[in-house]
């Protein structure tokens, strides 16, 4: 775990920072050359990349404060939630393309391969800092992070409702499923999968259909692993029931892509 690369006095620079960045430096390239495919401008690829920073950000801190009933972790440095952030850059989005008269759908497709290539980096970062692992596992894959936030030891995988034996004292560092990298390595499949398909000819709308079914059930699966204290659905966490519904939304659009005219499929 390497959290922290650089620190003078109170500025730090830490590596969960730099794989964001790295992620919008890197889907940035990617959606102006998905951009220019589709015959968009590389203007209009920068201003999608700054509204999907700004909504992003903002909607994954939202998220955060919502599900945990607490405003003031909007100021807190940790709280970034892809949910929050996918609807939240969305949203912006969608306010700009609606202004500049850009069709939301064939930006949507344009931007899939970028979404899928920037989550995969994030979550690097989230491994680097030991943030959003998983449940305890004896097998050869598990790791300990003794600097997470929190640190894998048996009380704090406790307060996420983990079930740990009893005789296990508090401080013991267990090792855990690093669904960060189960995660990261699902989305650089996505990427490859939706690069293939955009290649392809295709309806407005397909693409993106396509991200949000693969998104929808790699989230649902690997919430069966992560340590998580939000599963009020049961067994079934927030974040599994907005896969379910990403997942209808995708096999919806897919549908409609299915029945357009062969004027809307894009060659």
């Amino acid at each position: 775990m390497y959290p922290t690369l650089i620190k003078l006095g109170s500025f730090e620079i830490t590596t969960f920072g730099l794989m964001m960045f790295a992620a919008f430096i890197v889907g940035g390239w990617v959606l102006t050359r998905q951009f220019r495919r589709y015959g968009l401008s590389d203007d209009a690829a920068s201003s999608i990349v700054m509204a999907a920073a700004v909504g992003g950000i903002a909607g994954a801190k939202i998220y955060y404060a919502i599900l945990f009933r607490d405003w003031h972790l909007l100021l807190d440095r940790a709280g970034l939630v892809w949910y929050g952030g996918l609807i939240g850059g969305v949203l912006c989005c969608s306010a700009y393309l609606l202004i500049k008269k850009i069709d939301f759908f064939t930006v949507a497709d344009a931007a899939a391969p970028a979404l899928a290539i920037g989550y995969a980096l994030g979550r690097i970062g989230c491994f680097l800092v030991g943030d959003d692992y998983g449940r305890p596992t004896e097998s050869w894959i598990g790791i300990a992070f003794p600097k997470g936030s929190p640190p894998t030891t048996a009380e704090s995988l406790r307060q996420f409702g983990v079930h740990i034996d009893p005789s296990i004292p508090p401080d013991q560092l267990l090792r855990v499923h690093p669904t960060q990298l189960y995660e990261s390595a699902s989305a650089f499949v996505m990427f490859a999968i939706l690069m293939y398909a955009a290649k392809r000819p295709h309806a407005r709308g397909r693409i993106f259909g396509l991200f949000l079914i693969l998104m929808g059930i790699e989230r649902f699966l690997v919430e069966i692993l992560r340590a998580k204290d939000d599963r009020f659905l049961g067994p079934f966490t927030i974040a599994q029931l907005i896969s379910v519904l990403i997942f209808v939304c995708g096999s919806i659009l897919i549908l409609r892509a299915r029945s357009a005219d062969y004027a809307d499929v894009r060659r």
